[in-house]
């Protein structure tokens, strides 16, 4: 009789032991801005009588439970199945292109019953685990590692272009630069694979710095590629085609087209199409000062004057409803949640671990970048929606999904990593 709660408490006390290098921290910080993204979705959307918040929060709910049951299983079984989950990840977004449902412009979503799933944000983690894989068997020192990482990149990122989703596509290719960097590709490299883009925007905006940039991007290839002959004048040749094409591409625009792309610059040029989005944004934000107006209480929130509000615009509602104040806690909320996604990646026991966590901190810091600039119109609009906050389940589930992974990761120390 005395055995069986001595058993059962043992039994207990091993069922949480899986649980005790949590990083509590990065759970707390998330749970709190996911509490606050329902408040804030069911602010913009009061006056219009639905209740998708409801969703946010439940969704958030099971997607809790699902990184805590994540986090009790060993990560490292991934590496045998990172092949079997990169041929799911595209099978998945050819089943998009096939039977998907088009929504606001682009084929994204599948219909699952009732529910919308978005195949493409399920696949950003797909990427994540079988790049980490990758690069944990081959680090990025070479080039040939390199290409082989671009490679297995391409077929997704193809994928999702063609849906079309240009926002996805932007945050598949953070988190291979990311990834790579951490894998000790040569910073060099990184910047030579960004310079095409970089040189047909240049070249259509300022030509004298367009020659400059291309000065540039033959010193660093002269200085950081192998066969310093040839490779200098491969990265010569790149640029200097891709700053043409980038001109004739430009050309070949129409002229809402071009708006799309720099019509944040200037907003005001089309108050009541393009830059509709952006001005409304941005005097959101500006009207809540330093305190706000109260939760509940904008104007521009309540009154419905930015579309959208409640998923890739919900920034404005917080700094117009919660101010100042309110707007710099969320982003002190999510710099430690990338502090503490790195503290975990330099503390994992061996590479895929640490890999896996600065996967999801690429994934996690260029969205927040990207989508809060666009909010103040610093940032062309392309459809990223702010992590925890925005409303969107298969985007909330992805990143508590990412959240599961990086806590199990957590729980498996001591200290390895690439960079010493």
């Amino acid at each position: 009789m005395l055995q069986r709660p001595f058993s059962q408490n043992l039994a207990w006390k091993v069922w949480i032991a899986r649980w005790q290098n949590l990083d509590l921290t990065l759970i707390g910080l998330i749970i709190a801005l996911t509490v606050l993204g329902g408040l804030m979705i069911r602010s913009t959307e009061l006056n219009e009588g639905l209740t998708d918040w409801w969703q946010h929060w439940i969704i958030g709910g099971l997607g809790l439970v699902l990184a805590l049951v994540i986090a009790r299983w060993r990560y490292e079984f991934l590496l045998q199945w990172h092949w079997v989950i990169y041929v799911l990840t595209n099978i998945s977004l050819l089943l998009v292109i096939f039977i998907g449902v088009e929504a606001n412009g682009a084929q994204s979503w599948v219909n699952i019953g009732t529910f919308n799933v978005q195949p493409s944000e399920f696949a950003k983690v797909g990427l994540i685990i079988t790049q980490a894989a990758l690069l944990h068997h081959r680090p990025a020192s070479t080039i040939t590692a390199v290409f082989r990482a671009l490679a297995v990149t391409a077929l997704p990122w193809g994928l999702i272009l063609l849906q079309p989703d240009l926002g996805t596509s932007l945050v598949f290719g953070a988190i291979t630069l990311g990834m790579l960097y951490w894998a000790n590709a040569n910073p060099g490299w990184l910047i030579l694979l960004l310079s095409p883009l970089v040189a047909a925007i240049v070249y259509n905006v300022y030509l004298p710095s367009w020659f400059l940039w291309v000065g540039l991007m033959s010193l660093i290839a002269w200085f950081t590629l192998p066969w310093r002959v040839i490779g200098t004048f491969v990265a010569v040749f790149i640029n200097v085609v891709a700053g043409g094409a980038g001109g004739f591409l430009w050309g070949l625009l129409k002229p809402y087209q071009k708006d799309r792309l720099t019509l944040f610059l200037h907003p005001e040029k089309d108050p009541l199409g393009g830059g509709y989005h952006l001005i409304q944004s941005r005097i959101a934000v500006g009207a809540g000062e330093v305190w706000g107006t109260g939760l509940n209480e904008g104007s521009q929130t309540q009154l419905n004057f930015i579309p959208e509000q409640h998923t890739d615009f919900i920034f404005s509602a917080i700094g117009e409803e919660l101010g100042f104040v309110g707007a710099m806690l969320v982003l002190l909320a999510f710099w430690l949640i990338c502090l503490r996604l790195l503290i975990i990646a330099q503390n994992s026991t061996e590479d895929f671990g640490s890999l896996l966590a600065v996967g999801v901190l690429s994934m996690i810091a260029f969205q927040v970048f990207v989508n809060i600039s666009m909010t103040v119109g610093l940032a062309p609009i392309t459809g990223i929606p702010l992590p925890w906050l925005s409303y969107g389940r298969s985007a909330l589930l992805t990143n508590f999904i990412a959240l599961g992974l990086v806590e199990s990761v957590a729980t498996h120390r001591p200290r390895r990593h690439f960079r010493t």
